[in-house]
C-alpha cells in the first residue's frame, strides 16, 4: 500500500480525487493511503439529514457518497482515507470497519488515551472523565443515554464501490471544536466531541498521524517505504482554502 501525504487540500477536490482513483482502478492498482488535513468543512454522508445540519455559517457543506450523517473536518484533524481493495486483501467490508477501529484505538494507546466503542455508533469514544482508564465499557449508560460521559474523538464514514474502499477515518488531535457545536455530529443531538488536547495530552498532529498510518498498515496491508509527497489535488474555487 502507497503512503501518499498530501498536507493540507480542500475536500472537495481530495473526494472527487479518491472517486475517480476507485472509478479507474483495475485489478492490478495498487493499494493506496492517503493521509491529510482538510480546511473547515462539513461533509454529509448519504443518510445525511437537513436538521442535523443547524448553523453553518461561512464553512462550507458539501454532500458526499460515504456512509453516516454530517461531521465536521478542520485544521488539527488527521484524516486517513485507505483506497483498499477489500477482496484482494480477503476483508469483508465489517472486519475492515472493525479493523479501521482498532487502529485508532491502538493510536490513542500510543499516548496513553483508552479508546472505546459504541454498538451501534462508527467511530471512538473516550471518557471524559477518565480518559487514561483501560477499564472496559460495561453495562448500561446512566440514563440509558449510550454517550453518557462519553466524547468521541474519532469519526468514520466509508464508500464501498467494486469491493474497493475510500472515504476514512479522522481523528481529533489538536482542533477548533466550536464549529461541532453547529451541527448533530453523526446526527446525534448533544453529543460531546472532543481531542486530544481537550483531554490533556499534548501530541504534534503530525507525529499521530504516522502512528495512525503505521497501525493502518500493520492491520490492513503492507506499505511502502517512504516516498516524496504526492501533489495536492487542485483548489476548487469553490471551496476557498482556509488557514
Amino acid at each position: 500500500m502507497r503512503i501518499e501525504r498530501l498536507g493540507r487540500v480542500p475536500y472537495l477536490p481530495t473526494y472527487e480525487a479518491m472517486r475517480a482513483f476507485t472509478e479507474a482502478r483495475i485489478d492490478t492498482t495498487p493499494d493506496e493511503l492517503w493521509l491529510c488535513e482538510h480546511p473547515p468543512v462539513y461533509t454529509q454522508g448519504l443518510a445525511g439529514r437537513p436538521e442535523h445540519v443547524l448553523a453553518p455559517g461561512d464553512i462550507p457543506v458539501v454532500a458526499t457518497n460515504r456512509g453516516g450523517q454530517v461531521t465536521y473536518h478542520g485544521p488539527g484533524q488527521v484524516i486517513a482515507y485507505p483506497l483498499l481493495d477489500l477482496r484482494r486483501a480477503g476483508l469483508y467490508v465489517k472486519t475492515y470497519v472493525h479493523r479501521l477501529e482498532e487502529a485508532v484505538l491502538r493510536t490513542l494507546a500510543d499516548w496513553g488515551v483508552t479508546g472505546h466503542r459504541v454498538a451501534g455508533a462508527p467511530g471512538i469514544y473516550v471518557r471524559l472523565d477518565a480518559p487514561h482508564d483501560h477499564a472496559a465499557l460495561s453495562g448500561p449508560r446512566p440514563g440509558g443515554d449510550p454517550f453518557a460521559g462519553l466524547g468521541k474523538i474519532a469519526a468514520l464514514g466509508i464508500k464501498v464501490h467494486r469491493h474497493c474502499t475510500y472515504h476514512g477515518v479522522a481523528l481529533n488531535v489538536a482542533m477548533d471544536l466550536s464549529p461541532f457545536a453547529r451541527i448533530n455530529p453523526c446526527g446525534y443531538a448533544g453529543l460531546r466531541t472532543v481531542d486530544l488536547a481537550t483531554i490533556g495530552v499534548a501530541a504534534d498532529p503530525a507525529a499521530v498521524r504516522e502512528a495512525l498510518a503505521t497501525h493502518l498498515c500493520a492491520l490492513l496491508a503492507p506499505c511502502d517505504p517512504p516516498r516524496p509527497n504526492r501533489a495536492p489535488p487542485p483548489r476548487n474555487a469553490d471551496e476557498p482554502e482556509r488557514r
